[in-house]
This record gives structure tokens, C-alpha cells and sequence, in this order.
């Protein structure tokens, strides 16, 4: 069987619902392997809700249909304060990523009450910003970040992970809108143990098949290595 882009493989996925240090409920998903206690855990930060971001946003949903059988991964996504999926929307309003830092947490949270192991935070674009700036907790083995923007990060946050010394990877498109990979190298040489990926003829979002499948093996590379390469079919 090839695995193409609409294919979902077997799980375990029920509803979550995550609730933060200032009152609000969020709604999410958590997808573990069918048969097997995960390995590690993916805890997805989605791109920007005012341009369309949440929870489903492609690979984040595509992560959760094929790395838990995969890879072994427990994959936890959810929509940050305000934002809406076919899993419903979280209280509250967008924060610009202030806010925000409050979800980070309960994700997290919810990640060590339900002994999720070896929680990795994977952000993207938007996501990344969160990551960067909320994600420095000592539960995490480690943060991948796709298409991060480096706006709302500042040279400050850098330098915080760099001190913070957990692995940072940061997968940029050869075509990326906002920070491409000659400039990204520049910007996280604040952060000693980066590795920073130029992806050949990738953009922002990550459109197409090709391109998910370059990102999903470089997450597995990273946090389950056993797994990787990937296979693109099954027996």
C-alpha cells in the first residue's frame, strides 16, 4: 500500500481538552500508537490562526495520521486560545503570541500529568514563535521548528534557548516569505547547538507531498531515529 497524502493509519485518537493557568479551555487531539506505549511525544504548535493556522493545518494532521503507527510517536495537537478546527474552538481570543504562552504550558502540562514521554515541541511558523519564546521547559527533550519567521522571537529568545541548551532544529524553505537559509543561519548562531536545515525548492507552507514527507523524516530523524527513513509503502 502506498502511503499518499489522504492516508490515515491506525491509532489510538480521542478528544482532549486542555486547561489553562488563566481559565480557558482548549480543545485538541492526542493520536498514540494502536498497540504499543509511544516512544516519544510530538506537542504541535500551529501557524497563525489569523491566516488560517490551527490544529488540522496539513502537517501537523498528517503527523498525527501516520507517525504514531509509523514511528511510535504520541502525537498532541491543539488550537491555541481563539482558534477553530473541525475539533471545535478554544475560549478566548488570538493573544499575537502574549497570551499564547498560557496554552504552551497546559500543553505541556497535560503532557506530564498523562506521562506522554519525551515531549518534543514542534512548531511552525506562527508556532515556532511560541516555541521559542514559552517552549524553555525542563520537561522538553527539544524543540523542530518549520518555517520559522523569527518576528516575534527576538535576538533575546535565541540567546535564552541557546542557555537553555536543549536541541533546536530549524528546517527553513529554500523559498520561505519571511526568513530563508542563509539569513536564518545569521540569526540562530545565537543559539550554539542549532542545526539549521535549507530545504531545496521548499516554501513557507509546505504545500504537496514531497514536501511533508522531507519534514516528517526529519522530525522522526530526530525524535524516534529507529523509525527513520520513513517507508512510503506497506506491505
Amino acid at each position: 500500500m502506498e502511503i499518499r497524502a489522504s492516508t490515515v493509519l491506525p491509532a489510538r485518537r480521542e478528544p482532549i481538552e486542555l486547561h489553562t493557568a488563566d481559565g480557558l479551555t482548549l480543545v485538541g487531539e492526542l493520536a498514540l500508537p494502536a498497540e504499543r506505549p509511544p516512544a516519544a511525544t510530538l506537542v504541535c504548535l500551529h501557524p497563525l490562526p489569523t491566516h488560517g493556522g490551527m490544529m488540522d493545518s496539513h502537517v501537523f494532521r498528517k503527523a498525527a495520521y501516520r507517525l504514531p503507527a509509523l514511528a511510535d510517536l504520541a502525537v498532541l495537537r491543539f488550537n491555541t486560545r481563539g482558534t477553530t478546527s473541525d475539533r471545535g474552538t478554544s475560549q478566548g481570543e488570538f493573544g499575537d503570541g502574549e497570551g499564547e504562552r498560557f496554552d504552551v504550558a497546559a500543553a505541556l502540562e497535560y503532557a506530564e500529568f498523562h506521562d506522554l514521554p519525551r515531549p518534543w515541541l514542534v512548531g511552525w511558523s506562527f508556532g515556532t514563535e511560541l516555541a521559542l519564546r514559552w517552549g524553555r521547559d525542563p520537561l522538553i527533550e527539544g524543540a523542530i521548528l518549520l518555517s520559522p519567521p523569527l518576528r516575534r522571537a527576538s535576538d533575546a529568545d535565541l540567546t535564552a534557548w541557546g542557555e537553555f541548551g536543549r536541541p533546536l532544529v530549524a528546517l527553513v524553505p529554500e523559498f520561505d516569505d519571511y526568513l530563508r537559509p542563509d539569513e536564518a543561519a545569521e540569526r540562530f548562531a545565537l543559539v550554539p547547538q542549532a542545526e539549521v536545515i535549507g530545504v531545496e525548492g521548499a516554501k513557507h507552507l509546505w504545500v504537496g507531498e514531497p514536501s511533508v514527507r522531507i519534514v516528517l523524516n526529519e522530525i522522526v530523524r530526530r525524535v524516534a531515529p529507529g523509525a527513520y527513513p520513513l517507508p512510503e509503502r506497506l506491505p
